[in-house]
């Protein structure tokens, strides 16, 4: 059985569970609030009262998303998508993926040399293939093209 979010102090409880297990953005916090129930004036009082308190940080979720793609071989573009389809305004996820300094080009390489072993394709329908998956993985085409053609970002 699941609790009934009918008060202040269950609102706030539910979401501090919920930061607790990691960053949330403030968009994806009352989606999940709104799913258990709660009225909206009792969750953006709650909410309002989390970032005050600096308990919830659209900053901190914004760092630790783009940190955890890009550990998991996501390049910026896919990033830049996803946290957009979460309801965080362009500026702010721009300006979290300046400030992030990840080395994106060597995260690329990575992620190409755990999926392909380090192998430059053979032959154009290898070489296809391996852009596609880059691509999808959000890389820009210019870098995909580049490692393609002689694994090396160094000139």
């Amino acid at each position: 059985m699941t609790a009934v979010l009918d008060t202040p102090a269950a609102v706030r409880r539910f979401a501090m569970d919920l930061l607790a297990r990691r960053e949330h953005g403030r968009v994806e916090l009352t989606r999940k609030l709104r799913q258990r129930g709660a009225p909206a004036e009792l969750i953006e009082s709650a909410l309002d009262r989390l970032t005050e308190e600096g308990l919830l940080s659209e900053a901190r979720y914004l760092e630790s998303f783009i940190s955890s793609r890009a550990r998991s071989g996501y390049g910026p573009l896919r990033i830049r998508e996803e946290l957009a389809q979460r309801g965080l305004p362009r500026a702010d996820i721009e300006s979290a993926l300046r400030e992030s300094d990840l080395d994106w080009r060597g995260l690329l390489a990575e992620t190409w040399r755990r999926k392909f072993a380090g192998n430059l394709p053979g032959d154009p329908r290898e070489r296809a293939r391996q852009m596609r998956f880059l691509a999808q993985r959000g890389y820009p085409q210019e870098w995909i093209g580049r490692l393609l053609r002689g694994g090396t970002f160094d000139d």
